[in-house]
């Protein structure tokens, strides 16, 4: 039996031609890249607007993303929160039928998520009315700051260019985190920044560098919290054989002008969201419905609240990432074993073969600092019991750095081979993203339920009615930050009798059913199968009539 399908033939032949058109085309590449690559101002903004041209040109084939899983909600909860000029929502008086995935119902309705990638959503959707342009400009912000990163690390502003064209291809158009709302490029491109800025200050100690740096790690603080202590160690790690560190009180001081800021707002969610300076939103969601898991070295969370079945199978599904008794060091390394596989997200296949080279730099400080940084953090974000690769997204231009240090340490020994690792990245990247152009979209469930009722006039009320056989992940239930004034509002049906309620809160909706577990999805009219003749509908909530704020469950 051939070890090779079909497919896998096809990609290795056309990878072998493109090989060949580079290495035909070498002297007519080269002069111009070498002629380009010491203007980093022309090549930021090349390296910017690549990935988002080539993205764009996909999206006959590739529409815009449409959010799937509940993280992306949450973000998006966030940037229309934002929109509306503040950190939190008041809770809504029939709270009950919004329960939802990663997201507080009281004492205000916010989501449990920092304000980093719910910022950029929101730049994106004001500026240009989509909030998936705010996911776009962070893929190019990446792009571009990795180059200028790179820079300061090595030897040639060909290898920087290089690396690059390199994060274009890897984490450019065909990459999940410029085609979903998850977040992982803000964090790479604040990654970019603090890393850029070290071989700087490191040189100079310029102001101006020390403000890159406080700024790298004011957006990660926004994006990335828990992974920011192990970003500023490292920042520390990087000075610590320096000997002369007076010079860098003032890009010190720079740094954390700029960090201040961040931090403070951060405490101003926590205050709007939790009603507490120190609670964060994603602590209260543990406390109040035991997810997100806690940490493997705690026990795990009770719930508070009355939880629906999606949120216990949540719950169960979340505790069952842990393993049973305490935290040993062997459960931890059988853990950090099995996640090292998901790294080979940052790489290109065939620059498997240059990451052995770069061992041979490790002698100097610099890059053996490279080496406990990525352990740092690998060791860091193994303490959750479960993983996702943008934990590490702060890490991206490291990688793409041991990538080209390795390439630089291969055409030492061999230039050819060097050559021909690069134009099969080339050639790797060419075919997947020419075979894109003969995909067909896949139909989209939601994207269809939203066309039928776009097609009906007015304000809609849909109740989502799950089967016992529900994913409990296919959650379908999320609003948009004022609930009352949105077209479209989604709720769960608790029965018959209870929704009566949520039907004369709304008198003004067509009342639909969703039951989103058929196929496809089932919409039809909302038929009232028994209820009172007559219910009081509770009184919208007012700046002079707020809902009650239920601060004792933060305690």
């Amino acid at each position: 039996m051939s070890i090779f399908s079909p497919s896998d033939l096809v990609e290795l032949s056309l990878a072998a031609l493109l090989s060949a058109i580079a290495i035909i085309a070498r002297p007519f590449i080269e002069p111009y890249a070498r002629k380009l690559a010491p203007k980093t101002g022309w090549c930021m903004l090349i390296l910017a607007l690549l990935p988002v041209a080539l993205r764009l040109a996909l999206l006959a084939h590739h529409p815009v993303p449409s959010p799937q899983v509940y993280d992306e909600f949450g973000h998006l909860l966030v940037a229309d929160t934002l929109l509306h000029f503040r950190l939190a929502n008041p809770a809504h008086p029939l709270h009950q039928f919004f329960e939802t995935f990663f997201v507080l119902q009281t004492p205000t309705y916010a989501s449990i998520y920092p304000l980093g990638q719910g910022l950029v959503l929101a730049i994106g959707r004001a500026i240009f009315g989509l909030p998936w342009v705010g996911v776009l400009l962070s893929s190019a912000a990446l792009c571009a700051l990795s180059y200028w990163m790179l820079l300061g690390w090595t030897t040639t502003p060909e290898c920087a260019l290089l690396g690059g064209v390199l994060t274009v291809l890897e984490f450019g158009p065909l990459n999940p985190w410029m085609n979903s709302y998850w977040g992982g490029s803000l964090a790479a491109a604040a990654g970019c920044l603090v890393f850029g800025a070290l071989p700087r200050l490191h040189a100079s100690a310029r102001v101006r560098d020390g403000a890159l740096l406080g700024l790298g790690l004011a957006i990660h603080w926004l994006t990335r919290p828990y992974e920011t202590i192990f970003l500023a160690a490292a920042v520390l790690l990087f000075f610590l054989r320096s000997q002369h560190l007076r010079p860098l009180a003032k890009p010190a001081l720079a740094a954390a002008l700029v960090l201040i800021p961040a931090l403070g707002l951060s405490l101003l969610q926590n205050r709007q969201v939790t009603g507490s300076w120190t609670t964060l939103p994603y602590s209260l969601s543990r406390y109040q419905y035991g997810v997100p898991a806690a940490f493997t070295w705690q026990s795990n969370p009770i719930p508070h609240l009355e939880l629906t079945r999606e949120q216990q199978f949540q719950y169960k599904m979340q505790t069952s990432f842990r393993a049973s008794g305490p935290e040993t060091i062997e459960r931890c390394l059988q853990r950090l074993e099995y996640r090292v596989r998901f790294y080979r997200f940052f790489f290109l296949a065939p620059l498997y073969v240059a990451l052995p080279f770069f061992f041979a730099s490790v002698r100097e400080w610099r890059f053996a600092w490279i080496v406990l940084t990525l352990l740092l953090f690998a060791l860091g974000v193994n303490f959750y019991p479960f993983f996702e690769v943008h934990y590490l997204a702060a890490l991206t231009c490291l990688f793409v750095l041991v990538s080209i240090t390795g390439l630089q340490r291969l055409s030492q020994w061999n230039e050819t081979a060097a050559r021909i690792i690069i134009f099969l990245c080339f050639a790797h990247f060419v075919f997947w993203y020419g075979r894109s152009f003969f995909d067909q979209p896949l139909p989209e469930r939601r994207i269809a339920v939203h066309q039928q009722l776009a097609q009906s006039p007015g304000k809609q009320l849909v109740l989502v009615r799950y089967w016992p056989q529900h994913i409990f992940q296919d959650e379908w239930v999320y609003n948009e930050a004022d609930i009352d004034h949105a077209r479209i509002v989604w709720a769960r049906d608790i029965g018959p009798t209870e929704d009566q309620k949520l039907l004369h809160y709304y008198p003004d909706r067509t009342a639909w059913l969703l039951e989103p577990d058929a196929t496809p999805p089932k919409l039809s009219p909302y038929r009232v199968e028994e209820a009172p003749k007559s219910l009081p509908a509770p009184p919208p909530p007012t700046p002079h009539n707020p809902p009650p704020l239920r601060f004792e469950q933060v305690r």
